[in-house]
């Protein structure tokens, strides 16, 4: 293995939105996340709405016109 190629290694805590924190290895500094295991449905077994960035009313704005005219049908 050639000396001075490879990035540091780093023992870090990925920090979840919901507060959860895990160790892990990266040659991140930090890590975040929006969903991790301690709050996905999946793994909880409780439905929960994720609306990142607005991403239901980006979708309902771009095929608004399309549901408009299967309504009209």
């Amino acid at each position: 293995m050639r000396s001075g190629i490879h990035p540091e290694y780093h023992q870090i805590k990925a920090v979840c939105g919901c507060g959860n924190e895990v160790e892990l290895g990266s040659v991140d500094e930090a890590m975040s996340v929006d969903i991790c295991s301690a709050c996905h449905p999946f793994f909880t077994g409780k439905q929960k709405l994720v609306d990142t960035a607005g991403r239901i009313e980006k979708y309902k704005k771009r095929y608004a016109k399309h549901f408009e005219e299967k309504k009209n049908k």
